[in-house]
């Protein structure tokens, strides 16, 4: 009865571009352009995508896979593969982490999507100029109320979405914005590359330079692939539940990697470029982390003449791409909730929104009200952003492979994807890279991160 009653998308094109809105975000758009910035430009870029092709593809299929396999969401989907009466141990451990990670990570990404909407209103209204002022950031976010507002607008839009279910609200969503997303790319992009002196910010970025190559251009390269496919956060799973029996698994995971790889490219060929000819061609100025976005990004297009309206048109690509994942973060926990409490759709929502406004709230005064108080020295918002990112995802990446390769069965998983078109073309790669590289991988990044975390290691 839970099979027949559960929301499904639908088709092809419902899945790949939730998926894709679920992939696309803050990752993309902001991460993506100065980690290639500080890990050598090209060849951070070349080992990004070959990473995408196997690791990446090998994660999503898998999780996909699953979802659809059991018609569940990750917890129910790890205990379909129990043992009767046992839902504890490893299985239960793996499922809840891949639950809970949503249920952590869409309050704060909430509180950035909060940022973001005051950007875009102080755009469209015509302060630019204050934007890119000196110190406007910090003392935006160390003024609790204006945060928390903004937190609160970013947090009641994703939550009406979830509300309305998911072909009316999820996949509505995501057909309207990510085509204009895709647009808005195209135009900041082009405008981007062809100001003056932009053009050595292009080849930094597009041509791959092997004296620029270092060990944690790798690791930080596998790092971004969470960010940027949504892998090891449970939605996959949630979404793969969604999926008809009749859509292949491998063209939609295809068509969701190239997707999201281009627009993380064209992220890259919107900010390195610009801010290359704002700086005169200084790398270090991309390598600014958060503040790119929020501090060095407006500057640069203070310096431009349409600045205004780039930054009213970037701000607003910004703020879809937000919303898509966090719609997507959001309807993983509520499909959890629904799933194991068997509550429906408005009480799972209304608690996931309860959740998200306490947690968020946190993060929201953690550079103001709160300041005075850290975890592991950390404000809030930087210790959710380490604590899922950084030790639970690849936790959970390595649960999952280790359920795949070890319980379930690599051919198991491989009936499931011949289901539909009938295709797998890279079985080949799937099968070596669920079993071996996929977990080794995690586990370096898991290791890395956290020493970097407690100062043993500089990443």
């Amino acid at each position: 009865m839970e099979n027949e009653k559960r929301s499904s998308f639908s088709g092809k094109i419902g899945f790949v571009l939730s998926a894709a809105g679920a992939s696309v975000g803050l990752g993309n758009i902001w991460r993506f352009p100065y980690l290639a910035a500080k890990y050598g430009g090209g060849i951070f870029l070349l080992i990004y995508i070959v990473l995408a092709l196997t690791f990446g593809y090998s994660m999503i299929v898998a999780e996909t896979a699953l979802g659809r396999m059991t018609g569940k969401s990750p917890v129910g989907a790890y205990a379909s593969f129990a043992k009767p009466g046992r839902r504890s141990g490893f299985l239960g451990f793996g499922g809840w982490i891949n639950a809970i990670i949503p249920v952590l990570i869409v309050p704060y990404y909430s509180v950035i999507g909060g940022w973001v909407i005051q950007y875009l209103v102080g755009y469209l209204t015509g302060h630019g100029q204050e934007l890119a002022a000196d110190g406007y950031f910090s003392s935006f976010i160390s003024d609790g109320a204006a945060t928390e507002i903004c937190f609160l607008v970013f947090a009641l839009f994703t939550l009406g979405i979830i509300f309305a279910g998911v072909r009316n609200g999820v996949e509505r969503v995501s057909k309207v914005m990510m085509p204009m997303l895709v647009v808005l790319s195209v135009i900041i992009t082009a405008y981007s590359v062809t100001r003056p002196g932009a053009l050595a910010g292009v080849k930094y970025f597009l041509v791959p330079n092997p004296a620029n190559f270092s060990w944690m251009t790798v690791v930080t390269a596998m790092g971004q692939m969470f960010y940027s496919l949504s892998i090891a956060m449970g939605i996959l799973v949630t979404f793969g539940s969604y999926m008809k029996k009749d859509v292949s698994i491998e063209g939609a995971t295809q068509n969701v990697e190239i997707f999201d790889t281009l627009i993380a490219i064209m992220a890259g060929l919107m900010i390195i470029p610009a801010v290359f000819a704002f700086s005169g061609g200084d790398p270090d100025t991309l390598q600014a982390g958060p503040a790119l976005m929020f501090i060095t990004i407006p500057k640069v297009f203070a310096s431009m003449g349409l600045g205004g309206a780039v930054g009213v048109l970037f701000f607003l690509l910004v703020l879809f791409a937000a919303v898509t994942s966090s719609i997507a973060l959001t309807e993983s926990a509520v499909s959890t909730f629904q799933d194991e409490l068997g509550w429906s759709r408005r009480k799972a929502t209304v608690l996931v929104g309860v959740i998200m406004v306490a947690l968020g709230t946190l993060s929201s005064l953690g550079y103001g009200p709160l300041a005075g108080v850290t975890v592991l020295g950390m404000q809030f918002l930087d210790f959710f952003d380490f604590l899922t990112n950084s030790v639970m995802m690849p936790i959970a990446a390595i649960a999952t492979c280790l359920l795949v390769s070890r319980v379930v069965g690599v051919e198991r998983i491989e009936q499931e994807v011949l289901e539909g078109e009938g295709a797998f073309r890279r079985r080949r790669v799937f099968n070596f890279m669920i079993r071996w590289l996929c977990p080794v991988f995690a586990a370096i990044i898991l290791a890395s991160s956290v020493a970097n975390a407690f100062g043993i290691i500089a990443m």
